[in-house]
């Protein structure tokens, strides 16, 4: 499948999750939903090889990288996303996770060596702005929220977002390690999400979390879009383009996702932005485009090193 149609199909699933998740709020503790999610996505990846006949056997070091990788994306980023959306609005976690477009370069620097050119830093920067414009209404009235004497959990909001954003970018990067030990990708993501789902249910019945059932068909309905299409489709596209054109460039769909968010909430909840929003908007989908034209840094490992990137 050419990397144009990965990239569009992840940034639409993700674009379309948040209206699933409001399906769940209020069903069951998030850190539940979130374990449910990836117990559900990794049942349906370990099914999708018994069909294909795949061994479900691999090696001890593999699953060390996939116990890694499982903690990192599965589990801390998602519990963090989860609990800074408590204390802070959506769209400051969206700006925060703009971030990751700096943390992904910079953590792949420094453990694999590989460069940040000066093209990856101002694409960067004007991707964090495209975001920030996007959400400057709701950051403004939660800032002044917060000068005029609000809850200090605020600060919290914040620095978990930002264990988000590192954790995911870290767990993009280890995509290329647990890759040298197994090519199997729908394996190593039911492991990966497996091991995430049960770190993820340690921490929720430490934390005092009750499993419950919830009987609303409306949950059920966003549980499964999320576990099928925004886990085990959107993650297969998300981890095979970082195995054709680096995490630098992939991680570029966290930059369309929140404009695709925003376009979503004109159309299901009359959302009406302004010149501001809109002027957001032109700098994200520049911010990508650039980006994705820029010359590739060298890539720890690929197996389409001679394939260039087909840009959507």
């Amino acid at each position: 499948m050419p990397s144009s149609v990965l990239f569009t199909v992840a940034s639409l699933i993700w674009g379309s999750t948040f209206y699933a998740i409001t399906l769940q709020l209020g069903e069951a503790p998030p850190a539940v939903s979130v374990a449910y999610r990836f117990f559900l996505a990794a049942a349906t990846l370990f099914l999708i090889c018994l069909v294909r006949r795949d061994s479900l056997r691999l090696p001890l070091r593999t699953h060390g990288w996939m116990a890694l990788q499982g903690v990192l994306t599965f589990c801390i980023s998602y519990l963090c996303t989860y609990q800074s959306e408590q204390y802070v609005v959506s769209g400051l976690v969206a700006v925060v996770f703009a971030l990751m477009v700096f943390w992904t370069p910079l953590l792949s620097s420094l453990f694999f060596g590989t460069g940040i050119s000066r093209r990856t830093i101002a694409c960067g920067v004007v991707a964090i702005a495209g975001v920030a414009l996007l959400f400057w209404h709701s950051i403004g009235a939660a800032w002044r929220d917060f000068q005029a004497g609000g809850s200090p959990a605020f600060i919290a909001g914040v620095i978990l977002a930002l264990a988000a954003t590192i954790a995911s970018s870290a767990g993009s990067i280890v995509v290329t390690k647990v890759k040298e030990q197994c090519e199997n990708l729908p394996l190593t993501m039911a492991w990966s999400m497996l091991w995430g789902a049960s770190l993820v249910t340690v921490w929720s019945l430490a934390h005092g979390d009750s499993f419950v059932i919830p009987s609303s068909p409306t949950y059920w309905g966003g549980l499964v879009y999320l576990s099928i299409f925004g886990s085990v489709i959107a993650f297969f596209a998300y981890f095979t383009l970082i195995g054709r054109i680096g995490a630098q460039k992939t991680v570029y769909i966290g930059v369309i996702t929140p404009v695709l968010s925003v376009l979503l909430s004109i159309k299901l909840e009359g959302y009406r932005p302004g010149p501001v929003e809109f002027a957001g908007m032109v700098l994200c989908l520049a911010s990508v485009a650039w980006a994705l034209r820029a010359p590739a840094s060298k890539p720890v490992q690929s197996a389409n090193l001679n394939n260039p990137l087909e840009t959507p």
